[in-house]
């Protein structure tokens, strides 16, 4: 009989990527995967550190999985196994802890566990920070997130990704292609590249990400490259024109901004001004009028007054994004962060946070009603709700209509005609 095995993933797209091509890579003769949610005799659980909310979710979802399970096995891996390994161990309720480096080690671990001759609970092996393995992970059969970097050398104020991913690392082009070139034989439409710092592609190796792009381009049978989240100072001109001008390139953005407010971007130590990011929101506005911007923004970090916030609500209202990805100010062990005075009651970040969700749902409706009537090619993915079928235009916007199964993993010209009530477009195929 084989071994019931489920995974759950938390965190970032990178995450997703990894635990979905490792999840691949198992021996099937020995495991067969089942739901998370299912009864099953392994849990695998690829961890976030992010926040200390991210890490409570890890925890909650290990007991409920020994919950569903008594005899289970309960497997943590990635960031927080990396970060808090002897934490994890010294609470008896993990069974095999491997960290961030050491996940390429999972099916061997695994195969180890299940024969019962695991001689260690952790594996976290800092000499293996600089190694890079590559990895996609499709949703359904329309997309996949290909990793092409890893790793983060910015080590802003507030941030333990470095420490629990290693120093920035890229794939190669030439292994990048590849890659993509098997996953279009899949017939897959859309690549969404994914990493910790992906601006920072190729950086070690006389590479680069614009370069990346331009080939990616060139590929017969890929109809759509995403680019997922990328530093500001890192979004050049000439990745913005190159977007602009080629198809295939998504006018979707994600810009990590943090801070609207420039003292407290300096207290995070972060590689930008103002400024400079008003520039790359202006040039991306000039060059593509309905690109989706989405920004990711840290609320309540440390020192931040009542006057930085409301100049930062100023700013924020007065720039053309289309929504935010709030998240309150949390404390990560050994950042500088953490040794800064005047940190900030969890009620105030917690005000401050639902003033900024409720600004994004205001800028997310006006960008939404700006596309009223507009035509759009959307991908169709394969899934069946309600008897209807969604997916997404160019620029990020999901839409459904009535299903038709032959709508499924094709590219469709729509004109968006309204919003339904859940937020979804309703279209028309034209």
């Amino acid at each position: 009989m084989k071994t019931k095995i489920a995974f759950h993933t938390l965190g970032c797209k990178l995450n997703y990527s990894e635990t979905s091509y490792l999840s691949k890579l198992l021996d099937h003769n020995t495991f067969e995967e089942t739901d998370f949610k299912e009864k099953a005799d392994v849990y695998v659980i690829n961890t976030c550190t992010v926040t200390s909310t991210a890490e409570k979710k890890c925890r909650s979802f290990a007991r409920s999985a020994r919950k569903r399970n008594p005899q289970s096995k309960i497997v943590f891996m990635g960031c927080y196994s990396e970060l808090k390994a002897k934490e994890l161990q010294d609470s008896g309720e993990i069974d095999l802890i491997i960290g961030s480096s050491n996940k390429f080690e999972l099916p061997e671990l695994l195969s180890a566990l299940v024969r019962g001759k695991q001689e260690e609970i952790v594996h976290v092996d800092k000499n293996a920070e600089n190694s890079f393995f590559s990895s996609w992970s499709s949703e359904g059969r329309t997309r996949t997130f290909l990793k092409i970097q890893d790793g983060c050398d910015y080590f802003c104020a507030y941030c333990a990704v470095p420490l629990a991913r290693g120093a920035s690392r890229s794939d190669t082009i030439e292994n990048v292609i590849k890659n993509a070139k098997e996953i279009v034989a899949q017939d897959i439409k859309e690549i969404v590249l994914t990493g910790v710092n992906i601006g920072d592609f190729g950086r070690k190796n006389d590479q680069s990400f614009y370069i990346l792009l331009k080939q990616l381009s060139d590929i017969d049978g890929l109809e759509r490259v995403r680019i997922s989240s990328i530093e500001p100072n890192l979004l050049t001109d000439e990745i913005i024109e190159l977007v602009a001008q080629h198809p295939k390139l998504m006018p979707h953005f994600h810009i990590p901004l943090q801070s609207a407010h420039p003292r407290i971007l300096k207290e995070m130590k972060r590689r930008y001004s103002l400024e400079l990011f008003s520039e790359k929101i202006n040039k991306i506005k000039q060059l593509l009028p309905d690109a989706c911007i989405a920004i990711d923004l840290i609320c309540g970090f440390p020192g931040e007054t009542e006057q930085d916030f409301e100049e930062s609500v100023e700013y924020l209202t007065n720039i053309n994004i289309t929504y935010l990805h709030v998240f309150p100010y949390s404390v990560r062990a050994n950042t500088v962060a953490e040794k800064l005075s005047n940190h900030l009651l969890d009620n105030v970040k917690k005000e401050r946070s639902k003033i900024l969700h409720t600004l994004s749902d205001y800028k997310k409706n006006i960008f939404y009603s700006s596309q009223i009537g507009s035509i759009h090619d959307v991908l169709f993915e394969d899934v069946k709700h309600d008897n209807m079928i969604s997916g997404f235009t160019e620029n990020y916007i999901r839409v459904k209509t009535n299903y038709n199964k032959e709508l499924a993993n094709t590219i469709a010209m729509v004109k968006l005609k309204q919003i339904d009530t859940d937020g979804v477009y309703v279209c028309e195929l034209i």
